[in-house]
């Protein structure tokens, strides 16, 4: 407040000064004698005038006395005739004077920082009741000019519905509640990865309800100024308790709600800790007649503050997973109603080719795929552009221009085939739904496999495998080309961090037993794992379990490419040919392998160039005798 009238008077200060030059320019300039024109034409042909200058109608002339007098010209032209005849000097100027020009100059710069100033001033927003609660009122606009969002938005959570809906009965029939002596919940705190909805959710209940809703991040309450964010936080809840029954929604909490260590906070930490403590101290001032609901969302709920979980601050947490293939069903459906899509498409199937897929992704899925079909000018979508959009998702852009050698392709083609070959004869891998030896993205080539089922837990035969499928693209440039590229950059990495997960996280090594040494710790980003509780001697025995899990799993991968060397050459051979192959293709590979190769070393001569029925090779297999 106190800058914002310091600027005030600042500029009126100026606006004075300005204003006492002007008309001490304007009383200079009127003091000069006005006579009349007549005058004027009598001296100047008596040759009584020295000088003349010319401001549009106005003649200031000099007499021979010295004296300086004005009058007013009706006609121009005729006075400059008469000044020429009597060879008297005349100057013209413009009717702005010269002083003004350097008035203009010299104070306008002036005016332009001091209105940059108080502009500044205005933004940051000083820590007071008045202007708080205005940003408060602003947010409350803006959101109502949202489009409008409902339960029948949200699909594919219906476990969380069930306890969204209540929140709304809350606002809505509070004396049910009231009269049993129950009281409404002041905190509800959504988490779960980013993507999955929660922000969306939040909408909704604002919507179901009928009540102000007031948006707002955690960003929005930290400054670099101590307790900024404090005075925010308060005039916040005085604005919504104005308009109770309402709800205040905070997103990215964790911004604001950081875990307060138990050292002395400078600068940021310290004004972090005021505005969580005055947040903390707003939600324990509810009383029963104050019908404010708190909402957050956050995707690290491990970062926050156990003072904000505990019950009467955010007393229910609702954790919000990425869908299951139902839900990705009903997801889709959702948002494949705003497109004009072919009656062809099956939803199902889209929904079991995106596993692991957040209610974002779905929508960004939906809209490549009508992008893609805008491209092709099609009028429909079709089930072709969601295979596309999921490629383009998931692998990346397809390198149209980049051009591989012979001896590149012939690499990658073994070594996706290596990776197929695996998913094929292992035991508990998941079927191969594509392969290609396209470059997208950052990848040369890439294997999709497809989960029959939503798994929660994974057991050691399926990791094991799921080791051997990642480390069988080099067995394969090993075994066939005899030697390794670098094109296992990724799958050496994603196989050592499930290898080190499977000892240090989950207990499935026999030398270090069921004990933990390593835990998630980024909440649900889905990031790698930090290890803990181990020392120096334990961190060797680990290093030395994990090579010892991966040199299992390779010399598997490559046994049992070498045992099925056939098909890693007919896999490998018809990839070079056709760049790509889907699950049905790969099928008809194998069967037809099969019936020319029904034991490994040993061909049946009488199926020598026989001719398969839809065969992705142009329908004649070449059998290759190892």
């Amino acid at each position: 407040m106190k800058k914002k009238v310091f600027y005030l008077s600042a500029v009126g200060t100026i606006c004075i000064m300005m204003t006492g030059v002007v008309l001490f320019a304007y009383l200079l300039e009127s003091r000069k004698p006005v006579v009349p024109y007549s005058l004027f034409v009598d001296l100047a042909r008596g040759g009584e005038i020295d000088a003349a200058e010319l401001k549009g109608n106005a003649v200031i002339f000099t007499g021979t006395d010295g004296r300086v007098l004005q009058t007013t010209t009706p006609l121009v032209a005729h006075t400059l005739a008469l000044l020429d005849e009597k060879e008297i000097g005349v100057r013209s100027t413009s009717e702005i004077p010269q002083w003004w020009w350097s008035f203009l100059v010299i104070t306008l710069p002036v005016i332009l920082v001091l209105w940059l100033l108080f502009s500044l001033s205005q933004k940051r927003q000083p820590a007071n009741g008045a202007k708080e609660g205005d940003l408060a009122r602003q947010r409350l606009n803006q959101i109502n000019r949202i489009t409008r969002v409902n339960f029948q938005d949200v699909a594919g959570i219906p476990e969380v519905l069930v306890e969204i809906r209540e929140i709304v009965d809350f606002l809505n029939n509070i004396e049910k509640f009231s009269k049993l002596g129950a009281s409404i919940p002041k905190g509800v705190l959504l988490q779960g990865p980013p993507g999955t909805g929660k922000t969306l959710l939040a909408r909704a209940i604002a919507d179901e309800a009928s009540v102000p809703f007031y948006f707002f991040s955690g960003s929005d309450f930290v400054e670099m100024f101590v307790g900024v964010g404090a005075s925010r936080v308060r005039d916040l809840f005085a604005e919504a308790k104005k308009n109770a029954p309402c709800i205040v929604f905070i997103d990215e909490i964790d911004a604001v709600g950081l875990h307060r260590s138990s050292g002395i906070g400078l600068g940021g930490q310290e004004e972090r800790s005021q505005t969580l403590n005055a947040l903390l101290v707003e939600m324990d001032g509810f009383s029963r007649e104050d019908t404010i609901i708190v909402l957050a969302a956050t995707n690290r709920p491990d970062i926050l503050d156990p003072a904000l979980l505990r019950p009467g601050r955010f007393d229910r947490v609702i954790t919000i997973l990425p869908p299951d293939v139902k839900g990705r069903r009903q997801i889709l459906a959702v948002h494949a109603s705003k497109i004009a899509m072919d009656h062809s498409v099956d939803l199902d199937e889209v929904a079991r080719s995106t596993p692991g897929f957040t209610g974002a992704e779905l929508a960004n899925l939906v809209n490549e795929a009508a992008l893609i079909a805008a491209r092709k000018n099609q009028s429909s979508v079709t089930g072709v552009e969601f295979h596309e959009a999921r490629d383009r998702i998931v692998i990346g852009v397809e390198r149209k221009g980049f051009v591989l050698s012979d001896d590149d392709k012939r690499t990658i083609a073994f070594h996706e085939a290596g990776h197929a070959v695996l998913a094929r004869f292992l035991p508990h891998t998941d079927p191969v739904q594509k392969i290609t030896i396209i470059p997208r993205g950052k990848a040369m080539g890439h294997m999709q496999q497809q989960t029959l089922s939503e798994r929660q837990t994974y057991t050691r035969d399926y990791l094991l495998d799921r080791l051997t499928v990642l480390l069988g693209g080099r067995a394969a440039e090993e075994l066939a080309l005899h030697q390794v590229s670098s094109g296992s950059e990724d799958d050496l990495l994603r196989a050592t961090d499930l290898s080190t997960r499977m000892i240090c996280q989950w207990g499935m090594n026999d030398v270090l037993g069921p004990v933990a040494y390593a835990k998630n710790s980024d909440g649900f980003l889905g990031g790698p794992s930090v290890a803990l509780f181990h020392g120096h001697l334990t961190g060797g025995a680990i290093d030395a379990e994990v090579r010892k899990l991966i040199d299992h799993c390779y010399q598997r991968a490559s046994r049992t490419l070498s045992e099925q060397r056939y098909y890693l050459e007919k896999v490998a051979e018809i990839l070079l040919q056709t760049e790509a192959l889907d699950e049905e293709e790969l099928d008809i590979i194998f069967e037809c392998s099969q019936k020319l190769h029904p034991t490994n070393g040993q061909t049946d001569e009488s199926s020598l160039g026989k001719v398969c029925e839809g065969c992705p090779a142009h329908g004649r297999c070449s059998p290759v005798t190892t």
